[in-house]
């Protein structure tokens, strides 16, 4: 009966030491709030047009795959590149940004943001091909 008593504390011990460091472990990975927003901009990037004659219900633009997003502000410059969807997502501090699409060679809008601190705005931009 002492064994059993013995065995059923050196368990109970065993299990609040491994509770101990489950709660460490999650504690160091989980944010301090479930309110933590994250504060930047994400969105679609399309180019077009596509050809020189856009017919009825055939969309005119495209998906800018891998392109390169630059957003200044103050003299920082953060960058997002595309994905194959033309989907973008960049973390920023809230403010006013300059942006540029090196690859956009005949104009492209907007051509500033401004981002809201604690959320992740939408903001899709469009890219002109120079196709007429």
């Amino acid at each position: 009966e002492r064994e059993v008593i013995f065995l059923f504390l050196v368990t109970i011990r065993i299990m609040s030491r491994s509770l101990v460091v489950l709660a460490t472990a999650l504690a160091a990975v989980m944010p301090a709030s479930a309110s933590v927003r994250s504060t930047g901009l994400r969105g679609l990037v399309s180019r077009g047009p596509i050809s020189p004659v856009c017919q009825a219900g055939t969309s005119c633009d495209t998906p800018s795959k891998h392109t390169t997003l630059t957003f200044t502000r103050n003299g920082v410059t953060k960058s997002a590149v595309t994905g194959t969807n033309g989907g973008y997502s960049v973390l920023l501090a809230a403010g006013t940004y300059a942006v540029r699409i090196p690859t956009a060679k005949f104009g492209f809008t907007p051509r500033s943001v401004t981002v809201v601190a604690g959320r992740m705005s939408i903001r899709n931009f469009s890219i002109d091909t120079g196709i007429r």
